[in-house]
């Protein structure tokens, strides 16, 4: 029937090229949504295979192109949004184990919960965020009432 690899169809590619019973042939739907079939020479339908292989080769180009711009600009957006940490949070993290653990238990239920998703499971902000359907600030707003929180706890 159809010896051609299947390929990826781009939405400006309105055609599929096909060989029929060694039949050359472009199918596509006219302006009524019908499907036609027009015959066509070997000539015309290996060009036509040609540009849409160049077709192909371009859109694969352009995906690996915004696929690097995306990771760089989120390399970029988590670098920036990662604060250095001041004294008071460095001795938090360096407080026993079992001290830290009973005081983010005290912590009202939101503010526990995105402390751990934060400090424990390495979540950034805008992960919790989608997670919790909100916004990125309103997550860095609760981590840092969360971080007073809890000096305010293991100051006691």
């Amino acid at each position: 029937m159809n010896n051609r690899p299947k390929r990826r169809k781009s939405n400006d590619n309105p055609y599929t090229l096909q060989i029929i019973n060694n039949t050359y042939v472009v199918i596509f739907k006219d302006g009524r949504k019908r499907e036609q079939v027009v015959e066509v020479s070997k000539e015309i339908f290996h060009q036509m295979d040609r540009f849409e292989l160049d077709d192909l080769r371009q859109l694969n180009e352009y995906d690996r192109h915004i696929e690097h711009s995306e990771m760089y600009d989120n390399t970029l957006y988590s670098k920036a949004s990662e604060k250095p940490i001041s004294l008071e949070d460095d001795i938090i993290r360096k407080t026993s184990f079992e001290e830290l653990k009973e005081a983010i238990n005290k912590l009202p239920e939101i503010q526990k919960r995105r402390i751990k998703k934060y400090y424990f499971e390495d979540k950034t902000e805008e992960v919790i965020a989608k997670e919790e359907n909100t916004t990125r600030q309103a997550v860095n707003i609760i981590l840092g009432r969360a971080i007073e929180n809890l000096k305010k706890i293991l100051k006691k």
